[in-house]
Parts: C-alpha cells; sequence; structure tokens
C-alpha cells in the first residue's frame, strides 16, 4: 500500500438522489482543505445537506485554464483538495480531466472514489449488451455532428451518449435517420429521481413516445449495436 500522501481526489457525487453518496465519499469531503466544483450553488446544497463545511471553489468549462496553474501551485505547497461535479464522476463529460493531467505532470497524487455516474445505469437498464461497448458522451452540436452520426451507425458494439433535453428529439430523429428507424434504443431520464422513466424500444416508436412529452432533465441514449 502506498503511503504517498494523495493531493487531489476525484469524489463522484449522486446523480440524482442524495443517499446514493458513499460513506468514503463523505470522509474525504470531511478532510480535505478545499472543493473544487463545477456550480458551487449546486454543491453547496449536497454540502450543506450533509453538514459539510469546507472552503468551495468554483472549477468549471469557462475558468479552468486560467486556474489550472494556481491551483497545480497550491496542492505542490501541501494544500488538499478534492473535485466535484454538478452530478456524478468528474472528468466524465467535464473539464476535470484538465485538472487530473496536469496534476500527474507534476507529480502529484490522484486517487478516484468509485461512486454514481449516469452512463452504468442506463446502459445495464437497457436489456442491450453490456460486455462491449462504447462511450461517446456529448455529440457535436454542429461541426462533426453528421460524421460523428454515420461512424457510429456501423458501430457493432452498444452505444451511450448522453444529451440534452431540448435536443432529444432532434437526435432521435437523426438516429432515424442514420441508423434506420427500427435501430433498438433505450432512453433513460431523471436517473435516481422521483420521476425516473426508462423508454425502450425501435428508435421510431421511442421518438412518438417522448414527442408527446415535455421532456427535462439529463438524458441517456444507448444505442443497440449494429447487428450483423
Amino acid at each position: 500500500m502506498s503511503t504517498e500522501a494523495t493531493s487531489l481526489y476525484l469524489v463522484p457525487t449522486p446523480i440524482g438522489n442524495l443517499a446514493d453518496i458513499t460513506l468514503r465519499a463523505l470522509d474525504v469531503l470531511k478532510s480535505v482543505d478545499t472543493i473544487l466544483a463545477e456550480d458551487t450553488r449546486t454543491s453547496g446544497f449536497l454540502l450543506k445537506h450533509y453538514e459539510i463545511s469546507k472552503p468551495l471553489q468554483s472549477f468549471h468549462i469557462f475558468n479552468e485554464h486560467k486556474t489550472l496553474a494556481g491551483l497545480i501551485t497550491r496542492m505542490q505547497q501541501g494544500e488538499v483538495m478534492a473535485l466535484i461535479s454538478d452530478a456524478g464522476t468528474p472528468g466524465i463529460s467535464d473539464p476535470g480531466f484538465l485538472l487530473v493531467r496536469e496534476a500527474l505532470k507534476a507529480d502529484l497524487k490522484v486517487d478516484c472514489l468509485p461512486g454514481a455516474t449516469a452512463l452504468i445505469p442506463a446502459l445495464v437498464k437497457s436489456g442491450f449488451p453490456t460486455d462491449r461497448f462504447c462511450f461517446e458522451g456529448f455529440l457535436p452540436h454542429k461541426k462533426g455532428r453528421q460524421t460523428m452520426l454515420k461512424k457510429l451507425s456501423v458501430e457493432d458494439r452498444t452505444i451511450v451518449l448522453y444529451e440534452s433535453p431540448h435536443r432529444l428529439i432532434k437526435t432521435l430523429e437523426q438516429l432515424i435517420e442514420y441508423f434506420g428507424p427500427d435501430r433498438l434504443v433505450s432512453v433513460s431520464r431523471e436517473l435516481t429521481k422521483f420521476h425516473e422513466e426508462t423508454k425502450t424500444g425501435s428508435v421510431t416508436d421511442v421518438l412518438e413516445h417522448f414527442k408527446k412529452k415535455d421532456v427535462k432533465g439529463e438524458i441517456v441514449i444507448v444505442i443497440n449495436g449494429k447487428e450483423e
């Protein structure tokens, strides 16, 4: 077991239900010197719920490059930090990986705790093969989007995407165009929350289902791989 002191902890936080945080995550958050958060207001609610009072600093996609050097210097001087995202595991579809990369370049020890992430529950609930899958995060909004869809349309592994509620209908329509109307998909939203919902079926059926709704919450789209 390594005796090297950890400088940066990556701490997963609940994707909805606050009870999903681990005991170890709470211990780490109570022990560090500073907590870096994607949105201090969102994270502040979680920390208040668990009576954790530690200095909270913003670290998000709009300021990460400006603050990176300063954070690394502080950790080199002995400050211990924890990075959390709005929900789930930091570094997944957020700028957390930049901080990890720079910390490793500076020979600082980084630990990542296991915990909540939206893609795994959605993948397992889909009923599609889980032994091989690819996670593509968010599709490009404009440039490169069609190229990516064409590439994924021939992928034989299960595909996992993230999507925002206001883009869901457009994305499902494009899946019909590039993957065909009968490709099986599973769409999960509001995972672990009161209004959690998963709809699985042909992309045509799933599209018609969500066209009738006012879609809210974070979305995970799982697509069955292309069959021979």
